[in-house]
């Protein structure tokens, strides 16, 4: 078997080394970036900064890659006095400056506070595919199991100065872009398209980069792009994400092939699971995808390892994932360790910065 590769982008907040609050030197950073290091990229906001690493084909090299993308952005943050910070909301309250560029612009005037309001960070996970027809089929048969990944990587407790209640307040935010969530299944790469194309017609996204839905074809890469993630507070949580991103569409794939139909889970029992999986991350109950019903998230977790059981022997990943996943358990996810800053008698300026690169 040729394993997929598999990359990572992720989205980081620049701080202000000395307050913790988000600082809008985006625009600076990049112009003061290593041309010749990892790749760099803006945001929406100012106060943001994403990274990305080079294809990989086994997790050793998808760890190395993420580390050097995370230093380099730690390097060309220093230029400007601020450090990258990976948490997916800011725990300050923050009014966040729009990135310069026209389309961001027209973002702006068409959707108003809700871009004011979405200084958020994700980390997204991009799998190789052979053809749109395997990615679309892969689409319909992740779905399911995307709010596991998503209660996996919660590092978003905190909103606007208080305690959101979440793991992942992320979610709840990122959610208000009328594109965003969970699909039901396509079944075509003709309806996909279709699907697209109306969103586009509508005049209500500005063109098909804004079709946020929580797993994608790229419209870049020759990939299957998984959205739901927070930012890991954790690199190894990254390559968690990713090694089971990775299992999960080449279980799919092979689901497709065999000619099984997909499961036709209602996109409103997916939001649900969404909500749930943001709500208390590893630390309550999830819906089992079998039954839509509560279960306790170690148990949920089990059912997600069986399920890409085999692509993750076949790669190679099996005692690594089955690590990476006992340490998350033990210690915890990112929304975990920013309230037990709290807990420990810090404060919010405590917290952001406990998170920086």
């Amino acid at each position: 078997m040729t394993v997929r590769t598999v990359g990572v982008e992720e989205e980081f907040l620049l701080l202000d080394p000395d307050s913790g609050r988000p600082s809008a030197v985006g625009g600076v950073v990049l112009r003061r970036a290593d041309d010749d290091g990892p790749e760099l990229t803006a945001e929406l906001h100012a106060e943001q900064l994403e990274t990305g690493t080079d294809p990989a084909r086994t997790l050793d090299e998808l760890d190395r890659g993420l580390r050097a993308a995370r230093a380099a952005a730690a390097s060309a943050a220093a230029t400007a006095g601020t450090v990258p910070a990976a948490i997916a909301t800011s725990p300050l309250p923050a009014e966040p400056t729009l990135s310069d560029g026209p389309r961001y612009c027209r973002m702006a005037e068409r959707f108003g506070i809700t871009v004011a309001e979405s200084l958020t960070c994700g980390c997204h996970v991009h799998v190789a595919v052979s053809s749109d027809e395997e990615a679309v089929a892969a689409l319909d048969r992740v779905r399911p199991w995307l709010a596991p990944l998503l209660a996996l990587t919660a590092n978003s407790p905190l909103w606007q100065g208080e305690d959101s209640g979440y793991s992942a307040y992320r979610q709840q935010v990122w959610s208000r872009w009328p594109s965003a969530g969970p699909t039901p299944a396509f079944g075509s790469v003709a309806t996909y398209r279709e699907t697209v194309e109306t969103m586009v017609r509508s005049g209500t996204v500005l063109d098909e980069g804004m079709v946020y839905f929580d797993v994608r074809p790229s419209a870049q890469h020759p990939t299957l792009e998984i959205r739901v993630a927070d930012v890991c507070r954790d690199p190894a949580d990254a390559v968690l994400l990713a090694a089971l991103a990775r299992a999960l569409v080449e279980t799919a794939v092979r689901s497709w092939r065999a000619g099984e139909p997909a499961p036709q889970a209602r996109v409103e029992v997916l939001r649900l699971a969404s909500w749930r999986a943001a709500r208390s991350g590893l630390d309550g109950s999830l819906l089992d995808p079998r039954t839509w019903r509560p279960a306790p998230a170690p148990d949920v977790l089990d059912l997600l390892l069986r399920h890409v059981g085999d692509a993750l022997d076949e790669a190679g990943d099996t005692a690594t994932v089955k690590s990476l996943l006992a340490d998350v358990q033990s210690r915890g996810t990112g929304a975990v360790a920013q309230r037990a800053v709290l807990a420990r008698g810090g404060d919010l300026r405590d917290v952001a910065l406990s998170a920086t690169l």
